[in-house]
């Protein structure tokens, strides 16, 4: 069953170059290694100080979720991010 998923977090304005950079580069790897389509994408406004921002990651294989994890560590996003990411599965459903 192909999976696709969303991880969503805040982070403040002026460490937005920076936390790009970073995630555009581990995306672009897990998508070389894993066969994958990922974006990133941020809300344009601010909310108490800080932005939105949203990864995806399309047909994703099973267990990517620890393979997401360890990317994250290993491109030291932690610092970037302020609170948590949260993480969402969703399956794609016919409309046959």
């Amino acid at each position: 069953m192909s999976m696709h998923l969303y991880v969503y977090y805040r982070a403040h304005p002026e460490l937005a170059d920076e936390l790009q950079s970073r995630v555009c580069g581990m995306q672009q790897t897990l998508a070389e290694r894993h066969n994958i389509t990922a974006t990133l994408q941020r809300r344009p406004e601010e909310k108490d100080g800080r932005h939105t921002w949203m990864e995806t990651y399309a047909s994703t294989p099973e267990g990517f979720g620890a393979i997401l994890a360890q990317a994250v560590a290993d491109a030291n996003l932690a610092h970037l991010i302020d609170g948590e990411r949260h993480a969402e599965y969703f399956v794609n459903m016919s409309c046959a």
